[in-house]
């Protein structure tokens, strides 16, 4: 893939050489019609001056075409002399079509038929430029005339005059372009070495202050990166550092029990140390789990195209995933979904990573032997889902701290993590939703979704 450096070059050389190339298109037709002009003018000017002579002063006509030819009629350029000096010729003729004189250039046919004013006519395979006067006194035509194939090489000739200067700058300009490219480019290169001599480690920011305005969006874009990288990586020792503390407590609990079974003869004793590696792994086993899911939604950022979620459906496929722990603690799950009720959302996943966990701490919190409540309505701006349990739910000043991860509220009872809101605050937040807290009278507590759909 080529450089920025050579891409902006081959732009620029591109287009200078667009504009040059108009610049002589523009330059050819406006000299072509100076030219024309020019030479039309003499031609009516040496036509009448001819035709003066012969009438004032009944010079010879010969005589009279050579002082026209001497006239100092000048353009607006300079024509060489000797290529050009003797292009002009001249013929007068009676008007009955006789031949009366003409220049020593002049072909012996006429060099044009028409009375008066300009035209254009083939003699002898070459065209002629011809400007013919009546005069009326004498009984005479007179006919003045350019060669047109002398008039184009004059064209010709004052363009390569002014291409062949341009042609030699042609190189120096594009050294100039390559130079002044590469130190537009300069602080770019700067920025791109202070980079390569980084560590992974320095996730600092950049210094904009002395950087050109164009470079300072990149500049505050990489700092950004590196700002969200740094919080990532702090996320991630925080986490490693109490996901290590949290398993190693029932990982040392679990040796402990097998070790009172391995060494008690007692069947009692065994088989509670037995319960309680039962119970333990249990405990494992969910926060494995959830550690997973935290891993997933973290890098879950929505999928290319929208999911429609039908709510019955899936209440139903979590509630049955969740049976043994329901049979266990012989909890009964009631739902109450509005008919048909669906949801477009932008991943499916994030929705039933939350859903799942929200359900599952209240099968974890609420009274043995009570009832769970899902609840599905639709609203305004999209679906609204109620998880409502018999338990003794989170005290108001603990709602904003029961969001970070591994805090457990002081009214929670049981073995869980302090993981499962803040999976549901991290999923709710990337589908635009959120989490509240509903009290619902002195007989339960409601947590309650609000997602949008899109």
């Amino acid at each position: 893939m080529s450089s920025i450096r050579l891409r902006l070059f081959l732009i620029l050389l591109a287009a200078t050489g667009a504009v040059w190339l108009l610049a002589v298109l523009w330059t050819y037709l406006s000299t072509q019609h100076e030219v024309e002009r020019v030479l039309d003018a003499r031609l009516t000017e040496a036509a009448r001056m001819v035709s003066s002579l012969i009438t004032d002063h009944r010079i010879d006509v010969a005589a009279a075409v050579e002082a026209a030819k001497g006239s100092d009629l000048q353009a607006s350029f300079d024509m060489p002399a000797g290529d050009y000096s003797r292009q002009l010729s001249c013929q007068i003729w009676s008007l009955q079509g006789d031949l009366v004189s003409r220049s020593g250039s002049a072909p012996n046919a006429s060099l044009a038929d028409h009375e008066q004013g300009f035209a254009e006519k083939i003699v002898n395979g070459e065209r002629w430029r011809v400007y013919a006067v009546v005069n009326p006194e004498l009984g005479v035509r007179v006919l003045v005339g350019d060669n047109i194939e002398i008039r184009e090489r004059l064209v010709g000739d004052v363009i390569k005059g002014q291409l062949v200067p341009a042609l030699a700058m042609l190189p120096i300009l594009a050294g100039l372009i390559w130079f002044s490219v590469g130190r537009g480019l300069a602080p770019l290169s700067r920025m791109a070495e202070t980079l390569s001599l980084r560590s992974a480690e320095e996730l600092h920011s950049l210094d904009d202050s002395g950087a050109p305005r164009e470079v300072r969006p990149l500049l505050r874009s990489l700092n950004a990166l590196f700002q969200r990288v740094q919080e990532a990586r702090d996320r991630e020792k925080t986490f490693i550092a109490y996901a290590a503390h949290e398993l190693k407590t029932p990982l040392a609990g679990l040796k402990t029990q097998a070790q009172v079974a391995l060494r008690s003869d007692s069947d009692e004793v065994r088989d509670r140390a037995l319960s309680q590696i039962s119970t333990s792994v249990d405990r494992t086993s969910r926060l494995v789990r959830q550690l997973i899911d935290l891993a997933a939604v973290d890098s879950l950022e929505g999928a290319s195209a929208p999911e429609v979620v039908d709510v019955a459906d899936l209440v139903q496929d979590l509630v049955s995933e969740m049976t043994s722990l329901r049979s266990a603690r012989d909890i009964t799950v009631a739902t109450d979904i509005e008919p048909g009720l669906r949801i477009e959302v932008a991943d499916q996943t994030l929705l039933r990573l939350a859903l799942r966990n929200i359900i599952e701490n209240a099968l974890q919190y609420t009274p043995a032997g009570s009832e769970v409540q899902v609840l599905g309505t639709s609203s305004n701006s999209g679906l609204i889902i109620d998880v409502v349990d018999l338990g003794p739910g989170i005290a108001k000043d603990e709602e904003a701290r029961i969001m970070e991860r591994f805090h457990r509220g002081t009214l929670a009872e049981g073995h869980g993590s302090g993981l499962g809101l803040p999976i549901v605050e991290m999923a709710l937040a990337k589908l635009g939703g959120r989490l509240e807290f509903v009290r619902a009278g002195n007989d339960g507590f409601c947590v309650r979704m609000l997602i949008p759909s899109l």
